[in-house]
């Protein structure tokens, strides 16, 4: 290596520091289970907040479900078929309500663990992007709730009918269990799926992919919606729709956030 290389290389490193000390193996061992004993205390305190409110949570996520059967002038209400299910049920709606709330506390302990080995330039590339994360989360997660959910559960109420002359009456008897399943699994879908933008313009600021590459694929990303959507979604248009356009957008708006943090071809 040249003088002037070794000098240029050692110039980068002094403007690019990384704040670490060498540390044993078992030491980095401490360090991590440190933090993962503050996640987990984070969360059980969560879980025992989030459960004494538990039926509250559980009554925001039937909301959609209530304002629709009260508008179609029907007594809104959910069962349950066995004894224990609503206990369960309030469970899982704990544990799902510790987990969104804990979240930044985790990401912050995991965050605190890997952020003394980066450089700081790296540290200034993964910042924005551990931002967007649960603001996209949120964002897909309300669109769902507020959007998705209203449509999808007028679609399938449509299906009862009335007394007729035959006598036959086909009514909706949903089950608390079964409601939540359902909820969690579209609240989810749509927020895993809108880090979409996340995913693509960090693989391009890598070099991984680039903005005319995903141009050039753009008609086979669109169907490559679609069957996300309707793998994640319920067999219904309505909310599969409600998720592939979404998704069309986002993978519309990660081009141009990839053309933006790509790297420059430096040309010769």
């Amino acid at each position: 290596m040249a003088p002037s290389d070794t000098t240029n290389e050692k110039i980068g490193k002094d403007e690019d520091p990384i704040n670490d000390k060498p540390m044993p193996l078992m030491e980095h061992l401490l360090e991590l289970r440190r933090r993962l004993m503050y996640s987990a205390g984070a969360l059980l305190i969560c879980f025992f907040g989030t459960y004494y409110f538990s039926d509250r949570i559980y009554l925001f996520l039937a909301q959609p479900l209530r304002d629709i059967m009260i508008a179609r002038g029907e007594p809104p209400h959910l069962i349950y078929t066995a004894l224990y299910e609503a206990f369960f049920t309030y469970l899982k709606v704990a544990f799902f309500g510790a987990a969104f709330l804990a979240f930044p506390i985790i990401a912050t302990q995991l965050w605190m663990f890997i952020a003394p080995g980066l450089y700081r330039s790296e540290k200034k590339a993964i910042v924005p992007f551990l931002v967007a994360t649960p603001v996209l989360f949120v964002a897909g997660a309300a669109l769902a709730y507020y959007f998705v959910f209203p449509a999808a559960w007028t679609f399938f109420l449509s299906f009862q009918t009335g007394t007729g002359e035959d006598g036959m009456k086909i009514e909706l008897q949903a089950k608390v269990s079964e409601y939540l399943a359902l909820v969690m699994k579209l609240i989810f879908a749509f927020g895993i799926s809108f880090q979409l933008p996340v995913g693509l313009t960090l693989m391009a600021k890598v070099g991984i992919i680039t903005s005319k590459g995903m141009k050039r694929v753009r008609r086979y990303a669109w169907v490559g919606m679609f069957v996300v959507a309707a793998v994640l979604a319920p067999p219904d248009v309505i909310t599969q729709v409600g998720l592939a356009l979404p998704l069309i957008a986002l993978y519309e708006i990660s081009i141009l956030l990839a053309r933006y943090v790509e790297p420059k071809q430096v040309e010769s």
